[in-house]
């Protein structure tokens, strides 16, 4: 079960794809797929400052306009928590558990249209599928702020969770056709640091609107809705003219540099390419794939920490004592701190090449704050605890997700199985959205005791994924060997390994 291995051909760049343990496979006598249109490309040939110079001209061009469109997302799916502190629950006349259901009436759709979102999106073009539905959105959270009455709110609620279900899967797997896959949890991690700061900005925010409120007969709630509306469909009309589709046809690169973008994709996840035509077999490989169910309940254990904390915490430090003004001045500062946690993860995880003990670490972080604020200590030692909850949450996220894109081969199923990892782990934010009654304040002893049963859930799931990867890796390492030596060459044929994705005996899992 060996290869015959050969260096790239004299074109090939001078630098050796070193962020993957991969090699390039050439087989005599064996046509190559046109992998990314490659064959429109001239060679591609870049020395190692052209090639840095490269990934930061990608930067500058995709990461501020995805950053922007991804902290709209997460503002306006969570801005709900900030809206309540000015008025909401009372002029809606909201009683029992109306509001949490509000909530969750957000994560159905969201869960269910995520994949089939993502299946579209090569199909649709990035640049018009993802602002297309930042526009759209955008338009249901300005209408929101003028609903009048309990199902009006449910309703929108739900078409915000139809229009945001396609972004985050989206942007993640938008990524992988540009990045090498450890290049990947930083930008990840960029991205969803717009999250974090999302948390900060939408306090501060909703502190200023709130002084609005009684202007044009609207209370502060429906302010904040409105102009954070208005603001996302500005981002997204921007997003159609900044955004690019592919890397063989971005315009703003020259024709060596998309080659080398072309050539460095097509032997970091594979050593002969990916498939990038769809079939359903890619998505029956997606479904009974062990890795990506084992990953949900991974991505389960963060994600609800994070959702509820996110939804929670102004009405977490409300319980505190505070007034609902400081309130939303208090919850800036474990943002902040959170966001700078994030950053320090992704890039020391993309350095050292490996995930899991980043995301561990985490799950630790989530486990004292929470532990700390289900306990009897005074209020500001619980507020030092939220500290440990949204930095240990927002920082694991990146890696969870980075985890499984790392080690999914394949266009369409790593497509499809992203979708099924976002869209059903989200499915977990259902739960945040009930676990935190009013009448449990101050200690929200049910809350935080639910949450510490998920981060229990992710210390049981995450040494199992490692160990499984590891033991897989050992075991096609050795038959490579054997293979070796038996002077077995070319057992499988270029087009039988890029079926095989990461199935195939060279594919190396990321730890």
């Amino acid at each position: 079960m060996s290869f015959e291995k050969a260096s790239p051909s004299p074109s090939a760049p001078s630098e050796k794809n070193h962020e993957s343990q991969l090699e390039p496979v050439k087989m005599g006598g064996q046509s190559d797929a046109d992998f990314g249109g490659e064959s429109a490309l001239p060679p591609p040939d870049l020395t190692p400052e052209e090639e840095k110079k490269l990934w930061r001209k990608i930067d500058l061009r995709l990461m501020p306009i995805l950053t922007l469109m991804y902290l709209s997302a997460f503002l306006d799916r969570g801005n709900i928590g900030n809206a309540r502190l000015q008025g909401l629950t009372s002029q809606l006349h909201l009683t029992g558990n109306q509001y949490n259901i509000a909530l969750t009436m957000f994560f159905i759709p969201y869960c269910m249209f995520g994949f089939p979102a993502n299946l579209v999106l090569k199909c649709f073009r990035p640049s018009k599928w993802l602002p297309g539905i930042t526009v759209a959105w955008g338009i249901i959270m300005t209408l929101m702020g003028l609903v009048k009455t309990y199902p009006q709110l449910i309703g929108t609620r739900i078409c915000l969770g139809v229009a945001e279900a396609g972004l985050f899967p989206g942007i993640v797997y938008y990524l992988t056709l540009w990045y090498p896959r450890y290049h990947l949890q930083l930008r990840i991690g960029l991205i969803e640091g717009a999250a974090t700061l999302a948390g900060a900005f939408s306090g501060l925010l909703a502190f200023g609107i709130s002084f609005m409120s009684g202007t044009a007969g609207l209370l502060g709630w429906s302010w904040i809705f409105i102009l954070e509306g208005i603001m996302t469909v500005a981002v997204g009309i921007l997003a159609f003219f900044v955004l690019v589709d592919f890397p063989v046809t971005a315009s703003f690169l020259t024709p060596e540099e998309r080659a080398f973008i072309v050539y460095k994709k097509k032997y970091d996840n594979s050593s002969v390419g990916e498939e990038e035509h769809f079939e359903m077999r890619h998505l029956r490989a997606a479904l009974t794939d062990w890795q990506i169910w084992l990953h949900i309940l991974i991505y389960m254990s963060v994600v609800v920490p994070l959702y509820g904390i996110t939804l929670f915490l102004p009405t977490i430090i409300n319980s505190f004592g505070h007034s609902p003004a400081i309130s939303q001045l208090l919850t800036v500062p474990p943002y902040v701190f959170a966001t700078i946690s994030l950053y320090i993860f992704a890039y020391f995880s993309d350095k050292v090449k490996m995930r899991s003990p980043f995301i561990l670490s985490g799950l630790i972080m989530c486990l004292i704050g929470f532990s700390i604020n289900i306990s009897t200590a005074p209020a500001g030692v619980k507020y030092f605890g939220t500290f440990f909850v949204v930095a240990g949450s927002y920082s694991a996220l990146p890696g969870v997700v980075a985890w499984l894109g790392n080690n999914l081969a394949g266009q369409y199923k790593r497509g499809s199985g992203m979708a099924l990892h976002i869209g059903i782990g989200n499915f977990s934010g259902a739960f945040a959205c009930n676990i935190y009654r009013s009448q449990d304040a101050p200690r929200f002893v049910l809350g935080h005791g639910i949450e510490l049963m998920f981060i229990g859930i992710g210390f049981i799931c995450l040494p199992i994924a490692v160990i499984s990867y590891i033991r897989i890796n050992e075991q096609r390492d050795v038959l490579r060997k054997e293979a070796l030596e038996r002077g077995e060459k070319n057992k499988y044929s270029n087009q039988q390994l890029r079926e095989m994705g990461d199935r195939a005996p060279d594919f190396i899992y990321t730890l």
